[in-house]
């Protein structure tokens, strides 16, 4: 899904990206458009360009996501699924909400690398040549370290929702499933379908939240003072404001096609713990 992935990422950063907002390079209209031109401008290959920052941050992600998932759900009081439905939904939510934000805090300045890398456009020179080169350039820039993690504070607020949803609506579902203890593909297939309509739910309910995040990035290593956003805030007003509600759904579409690889490994992650017991 690197190809999708990295189409969404510039679809959705374009508004804040300075080669664009400056007419040097012509803006992308669209998912067909920016596939075309991203493989006659920088080559088949740029489709994945970003995508070992993501592979190497995508694992310590998910792996903190599910391990804090469980333990944290420990602290909560334990709801009977039946006849106390809606606590235990919410124990679900809050639970994933928790884990998504504690293993944020973990791997940020990599999701930033690969925000930034991934949002180079254009045949010129790039902004940044790989990962190491993204981060001391951004942590040498004027807003030193903490330049890694801008926007950070939107990506807990976003993470809540998104990693609620993605937890608690699998597991509320998934304890609905008439074919939960069905044999085979059966099984398999029903669960696949709970978990894509997971996917999906999740990264719409959250992708303002990402937008926002994405945007604050694309000026991280800049000074304050030519910044076009001066915080979470400022940044949603002026999306609303210059751009329409639409605005806050640039890429969605593509983020949408991409959510197979996050429904596979909601069902892998039940088929482990059926298996574990």
């Amino acid at each position: 899904t690197a190809p999708i992935e990295r189409v969404k990422l510039i679809i959705q950063t374009q508004d804040a990206n300075p080669l664009i907002k400056s007419g040097e390079v012509k803006r992308y209209n669209g998912i067909m458009d920016c596939f075309t031109r991203v493989a006659s401008e920088q080559g088949i290959g740029a489709f994945w360009r970003g995508n070992f920052t993501n592979v190497i941050r995508y694992f310590p992600t998910q792996a903190f996501n599910f391990a804090f998932k469980d333990q944290i759900k420990t602290l909560f009081p334990k709801y009977n699924k039946k006849t106390e439905w809606g606590a235990s939904v919410m124990v679900n939510i809050a639970s994933g909400g928790l884990a998504g934000a504690g293993s944020l805090c973990i791997v940020y300045p990599l999701d930033y690398a690969r925000t930034r890398l991934a949002s180079d456009v254009g045949s010129g020179k790039r902004t940044f040549n790989g990962l190491s080169d993204c981060l001391v350039k951004t942590a040498k820039g004027p807003s030193g370290v903490m330049g890694l993690y801008n926007g950070f504070g939107v990506s807990v607020m976003g993470i809540v929702p998104y990693r609620g949803v993605y937890f608690g609506m699998f597991d509320t579902l998934s304890d609905m499933n008439p074919y939960a203890k069905a044999e085979g593909a059966i099984r398999l297939a029903s669960n696949f379908g709970i978990a894509q309509v997971t996917a999906i739910s999740a990264g719409y309910a959250s992708y303002p939240f990402d937008t926002v995040r994405r945007r604050l990035q694309m000026q991280s290593e800049k000074p304050q003072s030519e910044w076009v956003y001066k915080g979470t805030v400022d940044c949603f007003v002026k999306i609303m404001k210059d751009e329409g509600t639409a605005a806050m759904f640039k890429g969605a579409g593509a983020n949408a096609l991409r959510t197979v690889g996050s429904a596979m490994v909601l069902v892998l992650y039940g088929e482990i713990k059926t298996m574990l017991g």
